[in-house]
């Protein structure tokens, strides 16, 4: 049961990082190489869809990856499964603190009412967006190495 709890943990955070690995260096890059208002219009869709999903997968994640070092606690690997926790918890801080509130306003943002420093804002919102990949990235590597 354990073996199926690791698998099923990695896999879920493992998809939730290619998801963020796409919009950070794919989604966003062809976003903003859309002609016109396309590419912020573009951007507001996605924070409206992903906005509303992101915040189980993440959270779910780290409820799998809590479950696993509570249930393999006496298990090799421990160490990595808590750390890759810690990790998810700052990705979530990072979250909260950083990315939701510029995504919050751009979500709501058109042609007409978006504030003249939008191209700044979601810019900002990118920086922070490629450090929380890396962050989780590492969570993923660790929970790998973890399995093996």
């Amino acid at each position: 049961m354990l073996n199926a709890l690791e698998v099923f943990t990695t896999v879920v955070v493992g998809l939730m990082v290619g998801v963020e690995f796409s919009v950070a260096f794919v989604i966003n890059r062809i976003l903003d190489a859309l002609p016109e208002d396309s590419g912020q219009l573009g951007r507001a869709h996605g924070g409206r869809m992903l906005g509303a999903v992101m915040p189980v997968w993440y959270i779910g994640s780290l409820v799998l990856v809590a479950i696993w070092a509570v249930a393999g606690w006496h298990h090799h690997g421990v160490g990595l499964v808590v750390t890759a926790g810690a990790l998810l918890i700052l990705s979530v801080i990072m979250s909260i603190l950083l990315l939701v509130p510029i995504n919050n306003r751009g979500k709501t943002w058109t042609p007409d009412n978006r504030p003249a420093d939008w191209k700044e804002q979601m810019n900002r919102w990118d920086r922070f967006h490629y450090v929380r990949v890396a962050v989780i990235v590492a969570a993923f590597a660790l929970l790998v190495a973890a399995l093996v």
